[in-house]
Parts: structure tokens; sequence; C-alpha cells
């Protein structure tokens, strides 16, 4: 189902988003990240995963009101949608999927 695939990054901004619920805005769900996994964001990277789940119909935005504090821009707010529910529960389903397939051996095995 290629229709429900998301990358690595996509999957976290996409969890993150649900984290946030009614707080998820770009500056947020970045804080977020970078706190939660000890992870770098970059403002682009974490623009365009936005806007491609977005047009993949997986988030859907909506801008808050206008501030002072922002110049009189608005801050854009994000939820998942129900298409965006189904790719999550889908990814989810497929991990684990495969780390039940991993066979007991295998953790055992030692590497040299």
């Amino acid at each position: 189902m290629k229709k429900y695939q998301l990358g690595e990054f996509e999957e976290i901004v996409m969890l993150t988003v649900g984290i946030l619920f009614d707080e998820a805005y770009g500056v947020s769900i970045k804080s977020e990240i970078e706190s939660r996994l000890q992870r770098n964001v970059s403002v682009g990277a974490l623009q365009t995963a936005l806007k491609r789940l977005e047009e993949k119909g997986y988030l859907k935005s909506q801008d808050g009101e206008r501030t002072e504090e922002r110049a009189g821009r608005p801050k854009k707010y994000f939820r998942i949608t129900a298409l965006g529910k189904k790719a999550m529960e889908y990814s989810k389903e497929t991990r684990e999927s495969l780390w039940n397939a991993i066979p007991e051996v295998a953790w055992k095995l030692k590497m040299v």
C-alpha cells in the first residue's frame, strides 16, 4: 500500500503533531522533536515535511490569531487527518510485523 508510506522524518513529524495536539505549529514541533530525540531539525526540512504531509492529505493546517509579536503573521497550526491516522497506523503495524518476524536466534548470535 504505497499510498500510506511515510518516511522516517515524516513519521516523526506526524507523531509530534499528535503529541502536541492543539499546540502543533512550526516552532513547537521543531522544539518538541529536538527535545525528545536530541536531534537538530532545520526549519527548512520541517517546513518541507509539513507541506508534503499536507499535500498528501495526512495533515491539515489552520491559521491562528495574528499577533504583534509575530509582526501580524498568524501561527499555522497542524492537525492529523483521518487519512493521516490511517498512514500512521499502517506504518506502526508494518514496523511491528517486521520486528516480530525476526527469529529469536538472530538476537542471540554473537558478532565478532
